[in-house]
């Protein structure tokens, strides 16, 4: 096995990416593991090496990792084809993996020549949207499976921090959020903010501004706080550019959708657009905007429990529906709005969030505007509430959020 060095060592393994990966070990596909910056994607490649070695002990492993200043002289698709031509073996089984494969110039050539070739079996991991978009969908098309890691869900989060489910574990998940490394840093608020700042930091100059070539960082950065506050609000482009020149900050609204189009590319935040129940079709005006994570959130401006709850319990069920594999939209019907309208394989689930049901305003328009929507897709109502969790009312679910972050969707 060639450059073990380069290879993490001590990890939690996190069955629900991996076993997405190994029915494509050894065919000839490219394995793309795509996400946001330190969500575990180079840990979940080394758990893939781990059980390639374990059926395979001769397995040739060849392992690029971008970020180290190793393979620094691994610019572009020439360097890499070479590196990988020089690194194989002739009698042996070959496995490449490329880590941060963005950092190569038209990689995606050598990866079409490597493929074509069929000398070696091929994985490799970005944080950049795009990745996956324009040349390389071109080259590849029909050659390459995607796998979307996410930050720990509520169950890996318990699991990593070695605690057991409860309110106090759940409110601990809300304020730090699930970045697998907090295993190490342990759950002290400031020590795990200090880490989740810098986590932001790299996020934002790297994925973001010199991916980017952003110029007005200043702008950048109250974007980002605007959208911390305003998390899981409507509003719009031209929103944000009026509470910006409120602000003193001048900015034209094509200029602030300039600036979300790197935050979303580097898997920092997700847009989630409306949806018209009646007319089956998605609004191109008006979207809410969820973190990938909600400790990198929190980081930016702060948890407070009264204050954000709401908010971050939107973001925890969001964040859990992506990690199933759904497609998520704000859903409207007439002048009522759902939280959350979810699809999967043709398959729907509708959505309420509300931090409690002590009032019967409140029951009447979570379970209200549920029953507008005329199917029979399940239908839940989550919230705080430990009463009455796990009952039906009229064909709707009411779930407390901790039991429902740990239900396999």
């Amino acid at each position: 096995m060639k450059d073990k060095k380069f290879l993490p060592t001590g990890y939690i393994k996190r069955p629900v990416y991996s076993s997405r990966i190994f029915p494509f070990i050894d065919k000839q596909v490219i394995k793309v593991i795509t996400g946001q910056r330190r969500v575990g994607k180079s840990y979940l490649m080394h758990q893939i090496v781990d059980e390639i070695l374990d059926a395979n002990p001769k397995a040739n492993i060849i392992f690029i990792n971008k970020e180290l200043k190793a393979f620094d002289f691994i610019s572009n698709e020439d360097d890499l084809y070479k590196y990988i031509h020089q690194s194989l073996q002739a009698k042996a089984a070959n496995y490449v993996f490329v880590d941060e494969i963005q950092d190569i110039e038209n990689f995606e050539k050598a990866f079409r020549s490597l493929l074509a070739e069929n000398c070696c079996d091929l994985f490799c991991t970005g944080s950049n949207a795009n990745l996956l978009s324009g040349e390389l969908a071109t080259l590849l098309a029909g050659r390459y499976i995607e796998i979307r890691v996410h930050s720990l869900d509520y169950d890996e989060f318990l699991t990593f921090m070695d605690i057991k489910a409860g309110n106090d574990s759940l409110i601990k998940y809300f304020e730090l959020g699930g970045m697998p490394y907090l295993q190490a840093i342990g759950a002290k608020k400031e020590e795990a903010y200090e880490y989740l700042k810098n986590v932001y930091s790299s996020i934002l100059l790297k994925d973001v501004v010199a991916r980017e070539n952003i110029r007005n960082v200043h702008l950048l950065e109250n974007l980002v706080s605007f959208l911390a506050d305003n998390t899981g609000n409507m509003f719009s482009a031209n929103n944000i550019s009026k509470y910006l020149k409120a602000q003193h900050i001048t900015v034209t609204a094509q200029a602030v959708v300039n600036y979300l189009k790197p935050l979303i590319n580097a898997n920092f935040i997700y847009k989630v657009q409306r949806y018209d129940l009646r007319g089956l079709k998605i609004f191109e005006t008006g979207a809410k905007y969820y973190f990938e994570d909600m400790g990198l959130r929190n980081a930016i401006v702060g948890f407070g429990l009264q204050k954000d709850i709401h908010k971050i319990m939107e973001n925890a069920v969001f964040h859990h529906l992506l990690r199933h594999q759904y497609q998520v939209y704000v859903g409207i019907i007439g002048d009522t709005e759902i939280d959350f309208v979810a699809e999967r394989n043709g398959s729907k689930i509708y959505i309420q969030v509300a931090y409690r049901l002590h009032h019967q305003s409140t029951i009447d328009r979570e379970f209200g505007n549920l029953l507008k929507i005329p199917d029979n897709y399940p239908k839940y109502v989550i919230s705080m509430d430990e009463f009455n969790s796990g009952t039906n009312y009229m064909g709707i679910n009411q779930m407390h959020i901790g039991e429902f972050l740990l239900m396999d969707l």
